[in-house]
């Protein structure tokens, strides 16, 4: 039994995972639907009345329960995963990534899969408040914007070859790469 245990814990290999991701985005493509976790967002305001103020939210939300059940799964599975597939909270990074973090003030990389700003200590201080909020803001405007969020255009968009998808992947990398080198280690030092 703890062999079984000890293979659930281990991170599942590309050629395992990738071909299972290719499954499920070649079987929604068969049965005509694109896959999205920003669209559960407008289902959720649908289905909480949304539809009466803005003709945005007028649709049928139960052509979207399947997509509902899958963002549970996700959630669900994300709990069970830390909390009994996880040995360790130690997230294995490299030297040269724990220099840098120091650099820009991260007291204690990789130490769990948890930033420390947003712990149960630090998550309602004034400075962790205001990155929630403003990531909160960017990422909603940003998903709105480019109409999809990253794992709908990066795994849904691209496997449908539509070149919007390809631009919003685009930016979206150049926007992680300007946070992470330019923006990041300034607010960091705040």
């Amino acid at each position: 039994m703890n062999k079984v245990i000890e293979f659930i814990q281990q991170p599942w290999p590309w050629w395992v995972s990738g071909p299972l991701i290719a499954y499920i985005m070649f079987s929604l493509l068969y049965f005509g639907k694109g896959f999205g976790l920003s669209t559960n967002f407008k289902t959720v305001c649908n289905i909480l009345g949304a539809d009466k103020f803005s003709d945005f939210f007028k649709f049928d939300w139960r052509d979207q329960i399947w997509n509902l059940v899958f963002v549970t799964g996700t959630i669900i599975g994300g709990f069970l995963a830390a909390h009994y597939l996880t040995p360790s909270q130690v997230v294995a990074i490299s030297p040269s990534t724990i220099a840098d973090l120091k650099a820009i003030g991260v007291a204690n990389p990789g130490a769990s899969y948890e930033p420390e700003m947003f712990n149960a200590e630090n998550v309602w201080s004034l400075r962790s408040m205001i990155f929630l909020l403003a990531g909160g803001f960017f990422v909603g405007f940003g998903t709105r914007y480019a109409n999809g969020c990253t794992s709908g255009h990066a795994i849904s968009g691209l496997s449908n070859l539509q070149k919007w998808s390809l631009v919003a992947v685009v930016g979206f990398f150049i926007g992680g790469l300007t946070m992470t080198h330019l923006i990041m280690p300034y607010l960091m030092k705040l």
